[in-house]
C-alpha cells in the first residue's frame, strides 16, 4: 500500500464537511516541501522518547525511595515523606522546569543544557506521584508475606527486594502506566527551553508555514499514536507477568 498517496485521502475525508480553506499542503508527503516538513516534525521522537524514559526510569527510582520512609514507625521520616509529595505535587511542572532550567546554574554554579534540565525537572515531579503509587502498592501485600520473609531469616533490604517488591509490581503496573503517559504529555512542556521535542519542532514550523491548525493536527496524531503505543504495552506486560488463573 502507497501510504504516502493514503495520507492526502485521509486528511480530505477528515476536513472535508468544514468550509476552512486548509493548507495540508504543508505536511502533504507526495510533495517535497511537505515531505520535508514531515521528517522535521517526525524527527522530534527521539528527543520526546529519550526524554520521557530516562525520567520515568529516575522518576520511578527516587518515587521509590521517598516511599520506604511512609513505611516506617519512626515520625521523622513519616515527616520528610510527606513534606516532599505535598510539597512536589504543588509546584506546576512548568514552573519547576523554568526554575531547574535557570535557577539551579545560578545556584549551584554548574552548567546545565536544556535536556538535562527537563530530565531533573519531570523527574523531581513525577517522583512524587511514584512515592504514593509505590507505597499503596507496597501497603497492599498482606502481613503474613512480611512475616514469611523475615521468618526464612531475610533482612529488610532482602525481604523488600526478594519478597514485597516483586508482588507489588504486579499490582502498580497500571498505575505505572498512567504515570508515563502523564510524562509523556507533560514532556511537552521541555519546549519552552528550547529542547527540540515534537512540540518545539511544531512551533518553529508554524512561524515558517504561517499554517497552525495542519501543523498542530499532525502534533495531536504524533502524540496520539505514541500514547497509544505505551498503552498496547502497559496492557501486554500486564498479562505476561499476571499469576495464571488468578
Amino acid at each position: 500500500m502507497n501510504y504516502r498517496r493514503l495520507f492526502p485521502a485521509c486528511l480530505l475525508l477528515l476536513t472535508g464537511c468544514s468550509d476552512y480553506q486548509w493548507g495540508w499542503y504543508v505536511v502533504n508527503p507526495t510533495t517535497d516541501q511537505g515531505w520535508t516538513n514531515l521528517k522535521f516534525l517526525l524527527a522530534g521522537f527521539n528527543d520526546t522518547i529519550q526524554i520521557s524514559l530516562l525520567s520515568m526510569v529516575f522518576a520511578m527510582s527516587l518515587g521509590l525511595l521517598v516511599a520506604l520512609p511512609a513505611l516506617s514507625k519512626n515520625k521523622l521520616l513519616l515527616w520528610f515523606n510527606r513534606c516532599y509529595v505535598e510539597v512536589m505535587r504543588s509546584i506546576p511542572v512548568l514552573v519547576l522546569l523554568l526554575w531547574v532550567y535557570y535557577g539551579m546554574p545560578t545556584l549551584m554554579d554548574i552548567s546545565l543544557d536544556h535536556f538535562w534540565a527537563g530530565v531533573i525537572a519531570l523527574t523531581i515531579a513525577e517522583s512524587a506521584f511514584m512515592a504514593e503509587v509505590f507505597r499503596g502498592g507496597i501497603q497492599a501485600i498482606s502481613r503474613g508475606q512480611h512475616e514469611a520473609a523475615e521468618s526464612l531469616g531475610l533482612d529488610y533490604w532482602q525481604k523488600m527486594r526478594l519478597i514485597i517488591l516483586p508482588q507489588a509490581l504486579r499490582q502498580i503496573l497500571p498505575p505505572l502506566g498512567n504515570q508515563f503517559v502523564y510524562i509523556l504529555k507533560m514532556s511537552s512542556l521541555v519546549s519552552v527551553i528550547g529542547l527540540s521535542d515534537l512540540t518545539r519542532r511544531a512551533n518553529e514550523l508554524v512561524v515558517n508555514e504561517y499554517l497552525p491548525l495542519e501543523i498542530y493536527t499532525i502534533l495531536v496524531l504524533e502524540y496520539l499514536v505514541l500514547i497509544l503505543l505505551v498503552s498496547q504495552a502497559v496492557r501486554w506486560l500486564e498479562k505476561r507477568i499476571a499469576i495464571p488463573n488468578y
